[in-house]
This record gives C-alpha cells, sequence and structure tokens, in this order.
C-alpha cells in the first residue's frame, strides 16, 4: 500500500438506512440489487480498518404511524415496525456474509434464534474485531423512530458520525429539491437550525440527541456509488449537521 494513501477521516460509524431505501425503485419490499449493491460499500469501508455498526429502519415492510393513523393501537403498530427492522436487519447480513464480510445482528426485542440480543459491550467487542454490527427492533420500544435507534445507539457505542443515507436527495434543503428547482441546499447546518426550521434530516428527539452528545451527521445521496466512501474519508458531500463548521 502507498504511503501516501488517504486516510479515513471517521474510524467508527453508524450507517442509518432507511427501510424505503432497501426497496430500491419497486418502493415496497426488499430489493436484493440494492441491498446487495450497499454490502458491496460496505465491505469496502471495512477493508479501509472503518468500524461500522448499521441502523435499518423498516418502513418497506411497515410503518407504525401509518397502522395508527388508520386505528390501531400505536404500541401494537410500532412493534410491528421493529419486526420489520429485523427482516430487513436479517437481508442485510446474509448479503454481507455472501461477500465475505463477518456481521452480527443485535436485537432490541429478545429473538435468540435469529438474532444476538443487544449488549452494548459485545457489540463494542464485535466492532473492535472488524465485523458490521446491524442494530434491528429499534430501541425496543414504541414511539422512537429508528432516527432515534442511530443516535442512541451511535450515544452507546462512541460512534464518530451519523452516516444518513438517502435515495435520491443529496443533502438537506430550505424546501422540496423535487417539487422547488429553486430549494437551496444547505452544505452545513447546527442542530438547532434543524430544530427551528424543522428540516426533515431527522426527527426532533433525535437530533436532541445528536445535540446534546455533539455527533455530528452527514446526510447524503447513497445511490451514487461509492457514496459512503467517500462519506467516511470525510469528502464534502452532502449537508453536515453538528460537528463544527467546515473551515
Amino acid at each position: 500500500m502507498g504511503v501516501n494513501m488517504p486516510q479515513p477521516k471517521y474510524h467508527r460509524v453508524i450507517l442509518k438506512l432507511s427501510g424505503e431505501a432497501l426497496a430500491g425503485e419497486q418502493g415496497f419490499g426488499i430489493n436484493l440489487d440494492v441491498v446487495n449493491m450497499i454490502s458491496a460499500e460496505i465491505r469496502e469501508v471495512v477493508g479501509q480498518g472503518v468500524e461500522v455498526a448499521v441502523v435499518v429502519g423498516g418502513g418497506n415492510i411497515w410503518r407504525g404511524e401509518a397502522g395508527s393513523a388508520k386505528g390501531m393501537d400505536r404500541t401494537t403498530a410500532d412493534y410491528m415496525g421493529m419486526l420489520a427492522t429485523t427482516i430487513n436487519a436479517l437481508a442485510l447480513q446474509d448479503s454481507l456474509e455472501k461477500l465475505g464480510v463477518e456481521t452480527r445482528v443485535q436485537s432490541a426485542i429478545e429473538m435468540r434464534q435469529i438474532a444476538e440480543p443487544y449488549i452494548r459491550r459485545r457489540a463494542v467487542r464485535h466492532l473492535e474485531k472488524g465485523r458490521v454490527v446491524i442494530f434491528a427492533s429499534g430501541t425496543g420500544n414504541p414511539y422512537f423512530s429508528t432516527d432515534t435507534t442511530a443516535a442512541l445507539r451511535a450515544a452507546e457505542i462512541e460512534a464518530e458520525v451519523i452516516l444518513m443515507a438517502k435515495r435520491g436527495v443529496d443533502g438537506v434543503y430550505d424546501s422540496d429539491p423535487h417539487i422547488n428547482p429553486r430549494a437551496k441546499k444547505y452544505a452545513h447546518l447546527d442542530y438547532i437550525e434543524v430544530l427551528n426550521k424543522g428540516l426533515g434530516v431527522m426527527d426532533s428527539t433525535a437530533t436532541s440527541l445528536c445535540m446534546d452528545n455533539r455527533i455530528p451527521i452527514v446526510v447524503f445521496n447513497f445511490d451514487l456509488p461509492n457514496n459512503i466512501m467517500r462519506a467516511v474519508m470525510g469528502e464534502e458531500i452532502g449537508t453536515i449537521v453538528g460537528g463544527g463548521a467546515p473551515k
């Protein structure tokens, strides 16, 4: 390896993937081509010595809020959503393992036959051994989103950054860029700006948790090849929330 090879900016990261991201163009279910593409990029990042933990959503299978809006008990609807995230986690694990990446799924809801229970010290040890840890079942509690899970787990395992992988959007805008061609993209935002302006980076609970623990968030488009690696290397892609303004 050459002596001038660039080094990753971050060495322990949380990659936040929405359930919709795994659905691809079909919009629902699991698109294995998309999952395999994400897995290949994660393998490249792990190959650089970066410790990677993943938090997956479940919106491609079930959204608790949608069920609640139609009269379902909110707690029941949210638990169903947590189970959906576990399905996605297992699909990602299978894809990574087929690429030779050692992986563990840790679930906040105990289901011993298919996943380890979430234990912080064990998760950190897996990361130190170069394994990818996939956090499933959210926080294990209703009323909390998987965005909040990403913020909580990042604080617990002392991740240096949360990488928010978005489909078809290359950062945070002041309005919907798909509707407003004059929408302004932010290069950098403070946490309080995200909260005050109601920007859709992540929900307010998650944003507040990141602010309290000074965890930067990089919002970027993962549809473009190698963008996960570029984010890990610290290239200026997407929008950075917190973490100090760029020089």
